[in-house]
Parts: structure tokens; C-alpha cells; sequence
């Protein structure tokens, strides 16, 4: 149980290997649909190509979709590239890699899809058997082309009686499967040397700009994350004291009862933060969306979004202390 725990930790705390998990899950699961689809060519002269072009694309689309959902940056892009300026200013090229990261990881179940759809070849013989010339097969040369054309598009089905123990039949489908291997293959090799020559030309290239632009993009999700965190923190500290207060006239029924009624923490209040109504908490949420603090933590004291002032830390009073005790005895 401890070793599952940890693994979700990792995986909780690590964004990226998440995604790519997800990827590589869309992919296998992509595979598994193709394999269990039942493919049926109408085998018509005007649905053939309409089916298999869609089995073909169609998918894709819906996957790439489900990839862009699923992608946990994508929502952390659009709130970033839709924010108002606030007292941060949006860097336009953070924007654009996360984009391109989100795209990236979507267009790999959709990828995978084409791929293993050509590679099987029964798309491409569906939709491309009545545009193949019938002057190239014997069997069809001496057919007239109304004729030609109903055999053609009866190709993808072996069952056809007119079809299913014809040559010309087999010629066809061999021709028309060796040009969508050839062109899944293709696909393939284009992909491996996109993929190497981004990975080895890319350190010839200065990395500082995108060693900036890969820490902020990192950056605006951890900050999503422990805001959304500090927000549950502070909603179940919220619930805790509303029950407590809801249940203190009703404490010596609960303890006659011998229910235990949670005692009320030290210092709680102060974890608050001061926010302890429902018109606090959506002033704070509206100003955290309309005017996020600038990125500067240099400064002691920051001005509170609700326009009070925080103070320093407790423990700032004794450190300023020790400080000068040990100047004193210095001199």
C-alpha cells in the first residue's frame, strides 16, 4: 500500500510524467480499438471512399480532443492566455510552449491511429478501390467501365460472389496495400528523423531562451496547484469552524450521546489568514484572477489582496534579534 501511495505521489508532484503516461495510454488504447473494430466496406460506388477515409480520420480527431482534455495544462494555458494583465505581464512565448507541449503530447493517439490504419491497409483499399485504373489489371481491361467500375468497388469484399475467387481481386488489394504500407511507413520515418534532428540540433542552439521559458511554463502550473491546495486548506479550516459553531449550542446533547466533537485547534484562526466570511473568500478569488501578484518575493512585507497589509513573519522578530546579538559580539 505504502509503495502505491508513493508511486501516485510521484506521479501527483511530476505534471509531465503524468502526460506522457496518459499518452502512451491513448496510444495502446488505440491500437486495442483498431484491432476490435469490425471493419465493413460498404463496398457501394459512392460510400466506399466516404467510409474508409472517415474510419480513417475521424477518429483521429476525436482522439486528439480527448488527448487536449485530458492534458491538465491545457485548462492552465487557455486561464493564462485569457487573464487579464493584472500586476503580472504575460510572456507570449511561455504561452507558446506550453501550446506546443499540449499539442505534441495530443497528436500521438492520432498519429498511432493513421499509422496502424495504413499499415493494415483496409482503409486505403475501402475508399481508393473504384479510382484505381482498370486498364492495369487484365481481369477489368476487357470489362466496359460502368462494368469495371461496379467490380472495383466490390474489391475490399471477399465474400462477394463475383469477386471471391477472382485474381484481378487480389491484384488489386496487393497493389492498394502496398501503397498504404509504403505510405505508413514513410510516415513513420519522417516522424524518427523530426524526432532525432530535434533532439541533437537543439543543443546547437542557444538554451537559455528555453531554459526560461520551460521554468515559467513550470512555474504557472505549480502555482495553480499550491493555490488550489492553500485553497482546500483554508475551505476545510473554513467548514471546520462553521460546524464548530454551528454545534455549540447543541455540545451537551452531542456529549451525552458520547460523540466525540473535535476540539478546536490552537491557532486556527490565524490560519485563516484573516479571511473568515463568504464575501472575503470571493474577493479573494476574484482578485487572484484579475490581479495576480507580480513575480517578486524580495520585498518583507507585500500588500494583501484584500488590501490589508501582511506583517512579517513571528519568527522574524526573533532572527532580527539574534542578528544583532551576534553583530554585538562581533565588535
Amino acid at each position: 500500500m505504502d509503495r502505491f501511495r508513493m508511486i501516485f505521489q510521484y506521479f501527483q508532484s511530476n505534471s509531465e510524467s503524468v502526460m506522457n503516461g496518459i499518452c502512451g495510454l491513448l496510444a495502446l488504447a488505440t491500437v486495442k480499438i483498431y484491432t476490435c473494430l469490425d471493419f465493413s466496406c460498404p463496398c457501394l460506388p459512392h460510400y466506399n471512399m466516404a467510409y474508409g477515409l472517415g474510419i480513417m480520420f475521424v477518429p483521429p480527431i476525436a482522439l486528439f480532443f480527448c488527448g487536449f482534455i485530458l492534458n491538465r495544462q491545457s485548462l492552465v494555458m487557455l486561464e493564462e492566455w485569457r487573464r487579464p494583465q493584472g500586476h503580472r505581464r504575460k510572456d507570449q512565448a511561455v504561452i507558446r510552449y506550453m501550446c506546443c507541449s499540449i499539442m505534441q503530447r495530443a497528436m500521438v493517439a492520432p498519429v498511432v491511429w493513421i499509422v496502424v490504419t495504413l499499415l493494415d491497409g483496409k482503409c486505403l483499399i475501402c475508399a481508393f478501390s473504384g479510382s484505381v485504373d482498370p486498364k492495369k489489371f487484365v481481369g477489368f481491361a476487357n470489362a466496359s467501365l460502368a462494368q469495371a467500375q461496379e467490380m472495383l468497388t466490390r474489391v475490399p469484399c471477399k465474400e462477394d460472389e463475383l469477386m471471391r475467387n477472382s485474381t484481378s481481386r487480389r491484384a488489386v488489394s496487393r497493389y492498394l496495400r502496398c501503397w498504404s504500407q509504403a505510405l505508413g511507413w514513410s510516415i513513420v520515418l519522417i516522424l524518427i528523423i523530426a524526432v532525432f534532428l530535434a533532439r541533437w540540433l537543439t543543443p546547437c542552439f542557444s538554451q537559455a531562451a528555453l531554459l526560461q521559458t520551460r521554468h515559467w511554463s513550470n512555474y504557472i502550473d505549480i502555482e495553480q496547484k499550491i493555490f488550489e491546495e492553500t485553497c482546500c486548506e483554508h475551505s476545510r479550516l473554513f467548514a471546520h469552524q462553521c460546524i464548530l459553531h454551528f454545534f455549540e449550542s447543541m455540545r451537551k446533547e452531542i456529549r451525552q450521546h458520547s460523540f466525540i466533537l473535535p476540539t478546536e485547534k490552537e491557532g486556527e484562526e490565524d490560519l485563516l489568514r484573516g479571511i473568515t466570511d463568504h464575501d472575503q473568500v470571493n474577493k479573494l478569488l476574484e482578485m487572484w484572477y484579475y490581479e495576480k501578484p507580480p513575480l517578486d518575493v524580495s520585498q518583507v512585507t507585500h500588500r494583501h489582496p484584500l488590501g490589508q497589509e501582511r506583517s512579517a513573519p513571528p519568527w522574524a522578530g526573533s532572527c532580527n534579534a539574534r542578528s544583532k546579538f551576534t553583530q554585538h559580539t562581533h565588535v
